[in-house]
């Protein structure tokens, strides 16, 4: 292959893993919505995967392919830590619709992406299991997890959490960090820089995303398909889950608003989870 050209990245390429990685931290700070699945979505959960089980293997390639999808996650984080708290606070409701539009946009796509090695009775077999049972466990959650102290230690516990986001697709972090009440404190620890947030959530996170990512990427080179539909009933548990249920005081404007979020939102999953067929993805 003498007369093979490698073609550098582009600026588009890079930008659109900028913006890929804001997506995907918005996983770590929107309750419902999973870093781990949306990486699925678009398309570079595997090679995260991969380069964390092997990370010395092609690690400048795997450094400068990620540089962006980091800066990414990193910006999506802080920059919707100031957003979150604001708009949660003042129109939580609302803001819960397009967070669910967001998730049912997604879902063809990671539909495709679970069936894409074959699909059998098994699987939706599975599929219907886990979402049982991953429902069960989150209407449970309050009661399971009660107000939890906040100190270096529990905040390692939510990065911990935060790196089984990304490690296992599908599980949203911050659903389970609102039970211990914990996601207001995070969310403002984020927005103001807070250092005895950060790092304990920083150590906690990377500890869980080297010590499991073996395993991960053992599991899914020999259960693809099993795996990846277990993953799409904790989706769909997550995301009932989220549905608003106080509707006190909205008005007849306030429902309208709901459903032009959510609308919103699906159309936004829904185009940001084909972007990986717009693009050819780098190898």
């Amino acid at each position: 292959m003498e007369n093979e050209k490698v073609i550098p990245p582009n600026k588009s390429d890079w930008f659109l893993r900028f913006i890929k990685g804001m997506f995907i931290g918005s996983g770590f700070i929107l309750p419902g919505v999973s870093g781990g699945a949306l990486a699925a979505v678009f398309g570079i959960y595997e090679r995260i995967i991969s380069f964390l089980a092997h990370i010395t293997k092609n690690f400048k390639e795997n450094v400068r392919f990620f540089i962006p999808v980091g800066l990414g996650g990193i910006a999506g984080v802080f920059i919707l830590s100031f957003a979150v708290s604001f708009l949660l606070g003042q129109f939580e409701t609302i803001m819960l619709w397009f967070f669910v539009g967001c998730i049912i946009g997604t879902v063809p796509a990671l539909w495709k992406e679970a069936g894409k090695k074959g699909r059998s009775t098994k699987d939706l077999i599975i599929l219907a299991v886990s979402f049982v049972l991953g429902f069960w466990f989150l209407w449970q959650g309050s009661s399971l997890f009660g107000t939890v102290e906040q100190n270096f230690f529990t905040w390692m516990i939510a990065g911990a959490l935060i790196g089984l986001g990304l490690i296992v697709p599908g599980l949203s972090p911050s659903n389970f960090l609102v039970y211990m009440g914990m996601y207001k404190a995070m969310a403002d620890g984020f927005k103001s820089i807070d250092l005895g947030v950060i790092i304990p959530i920083g150590i906690g996170g990377l500890i869980t995303v080297l010590s499991l990512s073996k395993v991960m990427d053992w599991v899914f080179n020999r259960f693809y398909a099993p795996m990846f539909h277990f993953i799409l009933g904790i989706v769909f548990a997550s995301t009932i889950m989220i549905i608003p249920t106080n509707y006190s005081g909205i008005g007849f404007l306030g429902f309208v608003g709901c459903a032009i979020l959510c609308v919103l939102g699906a159309a936004l999953g829904w185009w940001m989870s084909r972007l990986e067929e717009r693009y050819v993805p780098e190898s």
